[in-house]
């Protein structure tokens, strides 16, 4: 039995491997590699995704937290292009660092579902230095991240994401294509960091306070969620209804929301 089959996936790591070759192939479709491309793949796991990518990029990083499934990817990919593995955490690896003087990073994977928020607030933090990222997904997520203004799945993910990229959920993936096969089903999302935001915003830091305490309870009004912090006055000085929900604002209310803020 190879390495790769005798591989049974952590529960611990979120490990679902993909294993059906259609999907797979509408991944890369997706992506688009080309050679030369500075490709960044988070959880290779067995390499599925990964030898395809590097047999017309030429070159790919990866970044694996689980030490055993080293040296299943090398092996899987060994003669096919260069392939430099990172054994790190992707939710505290240094993206910025690996692009260094270079063209910015392309960067896909298959998400653990356990990390997939936390990894893509981490990703947010470095978007300058992304061109795109393709990602496989829980389903419901995918759904918040691409949720607009008065959508039930519309929330915090949504606007932060929102922020700073192009979100396109692009298809999703039943549980069978996976081993083993997951609870939920999944979806694939192109996110492509914007070159500027849509929205003016003076200071991120408050706008990312502003969105968050909007959210924080959802169910509340903006008079509510935000009191102690904006006040009526403030929130009608910005064009926003202080019995409004947080749900049902747009970039452009959380923008003047934030420009308020203090």
């Amino acid at each position: 039995m190879s390495a790769a089959l005798a591989h049974r996936p952590r529960k611990r790591f979120g490990q679902h491997f993909l294993r059906d070759s259609n999907v797979l192939e509408r991944i890369v479709a997706a992506i688009r590699p080309m050679p030369g491309d500075r490709l960044v793949e988070i959880g290779p796991g067995l390499g599925a995704l990964t030898r395809p990518l590097l047999e017309v990029a030429g070159a790919l990083d990866a970044v694996e937290l689980d030490r055993d499934l080293l040296e299943p990817l090398r092996d899987h990919c060994a003669g096919v292009g260069t392939l430099r593995i990172h054994h790190a955490d992707a939710l505290k690896f240094d993206f910025a660092a690996l692009r260094g003087t270079g063209s910015r990073l392309r960067v896909a994977g298959n998400l653990p579902y356990n990390i997939s928020t936390p990894l893509l607030f981490h990703l947010l933090d470095q978007a300058s230095h992304l061109r795109d990222l393709h990602f496989m997904l829980q389903q419901d997520v995918v759904e918040r991240m691409a949720a607009g203004p008065g959508e039930e799945a519309y929330g915090r993910l949504s606007v932060m994401l929102q922020y700073r990229c192009r979100v396109e959920m692009l298809f999703t993936v039943g549980p069978e294509s996976f081993r083993p096969p997951p609870k939920v089903r999944s979806a694939v999302v192109r996110l492509v960091p914007r070159e500027t935001s849509s929205v003016a915003v003076r200071d991120e830091r408050l706008f990312a306070e502003v969105v968050r305490r909007a959210f924080a309870q959802r169910r509340k009004t903006l008079r509510n969620a935000l009191r102690g912090w904006l006040d009526i006055t403030r929130i009608e000085a910005a064009g926003v209804d202080p019995g409004a929900r947080p749900e049902t604002l747009d970039l452009a209310a959380f923008a003047a929301l934030s420009e308020l803020a203090s």
